[in-house]
């Protein structure tokens, strides 16, 4: 399988993600392709991760004037 450097919705690296899971939870899994799922799903992790750094980044809030302007992570009010 090449998932190497494809890009990814975030949704299908989730599902991508539990289909790692569930190949770990398999009782026969040989220890080698065990380390492997590991690794992938970390991989993927990391992505998803990376994925939500972004939209988060990207998130708008509203003002009192009803204007959107970029979410200051700085700013602490609700």
């Amino acid at each position: 399988m090449s998932d190497e450097k494809q890009d990814f919705t975030l949704e299908e690296n989730f599902e991508r993600l539990e289909e790692t899971i569930e190949q770990l939870e398999q009782d026969d899994l040989p220890l080698e392709d065990a380390f492997k799922a590991y690794t992938l799903g970390m991989q993927i992790l990391k992505q998803c991760n990376d994925q939500i750094d972004k939209v988060e980044k990207q998130v708008l809030k509203l003002s009192e004037t009803g204007e959107l302007e970029e979410l200051d992570h700085g700013d602490t009010e609700v």
